[in-house]
């Protein structure tokens, strides 16, 4: 069977015990907006392996960085989003997470903006730039560009 890694398979009693760690642990990193798990209509919780790696990660820099939640959120809000998903000016001008310096872009709702219609979850921001190692990537990249 070939399952994507983006498919949202796990309950969250099933992503907690993968993970080692409790269910109210994951729901706090939901709420503190380092993960946005797949909701069904029914609002059950479901997580990809995907989401499972975001968490190892997210762990990692926690346990072993000794960063806290609030640095991690800090970090994620440096991630250059209107670069990658090429907002207007007048888009930035607007928007919540270009002048935030606390929160990561998925947290923030866009109205009258490029992202309006975009699904945070499936947005290449949260998929590809927050998991360990690629936001350093993704700086490099566009300081090259600059150059």
């Amino acid at each position: 069977m070939n399952i994507s890694k983006e498919e949202p398979i796990y309950s969250i009693s099933t992503a907690a015990k993968l993970l080692g760690i409790s269910i109210p642990t994951l729901r706090v990193y939901e709420k503190e907006g380092l993960l946005i798990p797949f909701k069904k209509e029914s609002n059950q919780r479901l997580y990809s392996q995907a989401d499972l790696e975001r968490v190892e990660c997210i762990r990692r820099a926690i346990n072993e960085k000794k960063i806290s939640v609030n640095g991690i959120k800090a970090i994620y809000s440096l991630i250059p989003c209107w670069e990658v998903v090429n907002c207007s000016d007048e888009d930035r001008n607007v928007c919540g997470a270009y002048n935030s310096e606390e929160q990561p872009c998925w947290t923030f709702s866009h109205p009258n903006t490029i992202c309006e219609i975009k699904s945070c979850r499936e947005c290449e921001v949260y998929t590809e730039y927050s998991n360990c190692g690629t936001i350093k990537n993704l700086l490099k990249n566009i300081i090259g560009k600059a150059s």
